[in-house]
Formats: C-alpha cells, structure tokens, sequence
C-alpha cells in the first residue's frame, strides 16, 4: 500500500523558492509523517516553476511518472489559476507537466488567467490526473461552474486547510459532490510547509504511473484519511508560514 498526499507546494509561497536541500528535508518530513508518495502541485506562477524541475532531474532519480526522493514518491504537478475563479490542479508525468506550464505562459497575472474550457481542451492533449482544488473554498471555489466542467475532472479535492477553516462537515460536503456527479474525492493537504504533512492523506495501492493512480481512482481502490491531529497540524503550519514569509520580506 501507498500513503499519498494529493496536494502539496515545494515552495514555501509563489515568491518564495524552496532550495534543493530544504525540498530534500520535506519530503523527509513527509515521510516521517506517514506518507510514501505526493503530488507537487505548485503553483503555476511559481517564479521558479520550470528551473524547479530542471533542478530535480538533475539531484533525483526518475522512475515510472514519479521522481524517488529518498524513500518518497514525488509525482509531478501543477496548481492553475483560471478566470472564471478556481484553482486547477493536475499531476502528470514530468514532460507533461512542464509543456502544460510553458502553454501557459502569458496567462500568469489575474487579469490574464486562461479560460477554464481552454484549458480543458489543451489538457486533453495529455494522461493527466485532474483534481478540482477545493471546491467550495469562499475565495476560490469550483461549484459555480457548468455542469460540463465539474463532470471532466478525475476527482474533487477534500482539502485540508479547508477542513481547519470550515470544519469537518467539509468532508461530507465534497463527498456529496461527488456522488452527486459520480466523481472520486481525494485528501489533499494544501500544505507549503514541514509540519502540515500527515494532516490528510490517501491510501493507495503501490503505484509508479499516472495511469495506476487513474485505475485505482476509477476502480474505488483507496481510502482517504483524516489524522485527529489536523486541526493542530494546520495551525501550526500556519503560524509559522506567517513568521517565516515575514522574516523573508
């Protein structure tokens, strides 16, 4: 079995980049937290977006879809803004991930993000997992969208600062939509820093490729969880981002 975060951010904010030894630490922290694999899904506008990956593949073996950082599996992905406000996220195989960011380019200030079914149609150039980034989040949510949009992605976010924020009710409230478009819900932590991982994650079965991940979504073939600690997890995570971001302004 596999424990994976669906998720996560390399970089601690868009403007601030993570080195290669402070992402090695991470994913040691991940693991120690109980996880064996995540998605990177970092934003999009991310200033060092593609020298990121440019980075691992010169420091990290690479394997199926997914880089091995030490006993960790990192699957590449990517976090898009669209215009008509929510926040995509897709995981793909590394070649995927970094021709879908540079198809973005010029579309990185809020005033140029991309319409969400032109995005839609580009993706379909590529195997990628789609996951709707916390749907009902009050700044960036998915359930205003057409009928069409919600029913194309491959699974909705269950998302863990949204759990800490709204309440566990959160929980049921992506699982009905889900049902209600007969879509998987998976875990995500949304985290950028050391101590939020753990906070919700996914058991799997073992997988190497963005199409095991898709096979085990489509065939009900995992569980998600919600540590008892996430309130704690999350909150601390997020007094010390704060201290962090402002120690480097």
């Amino acid at each position: 079995m596999m424990n994976i975060d669906f998720h996560t951010h390399a970089n601690l904010s868009k403007k601030i980049p993570v080195s290669t030894e402070e992402f090695k630490e991470k994913m040691g922290s991940a693991h120690e937290n109980g996880l064996d694999a995540v998605a990177i899904t970092e934003h999009f506008n991310a200033e060092n977006f593609l020298s990121f990956y440019e980075e691992m593949e010169e420091v990290f073996p690479y394997q199926g879809d997914h880089y091995q950082v030490g006993e960790l599996k990192v699957f590449p992905g990517i976090e898009i803004d669209v215009k008509e406000t929510g926040h995509f996220l897709v995981v793909g195989d590394r070649d995927s991930i970094k021709a879908i960011r540079k198809r973005l380019i010029g579309h990185e200030e809020e005033d140029q993000f991309i319409n969400v079914k032109d995005l839609v149609e580009f993706l379909a150039d590529y195997d990628v997992l789609k996951i709707a980034a916390h749907p009902y989040r009050e700044s960036t949510p998915w359930v205003h969208h057409d009928e069409e949009i919600l029913r194309q992605f491959d699974a909705f976010d269950i998302n863990g600062k949204d759990l800490f924020k709204y309440g566990k009710t959160m929980k049921q409230r992506v699982e009905n939509l889900g049902r209600q478009y007969d879509t998987p819900v998976v875990g995500g932590s949304d985290t950028h820093q050391y101590l939020q991982y753990g906070s919700i994650y996914n058991r799997f079965p073992d997988c190497d490729t963005i199409s095991e991940l898709k096979d085990a979504l489509r065939n009900q073939n995992y569980e998600t969880e919600v540590s008892p600690c996430l309130d704690t997890k999350v909150h601390s995570a997020k007094v010390v981002k704060k201290m962090l971001k402002k120690q480097s302004s």
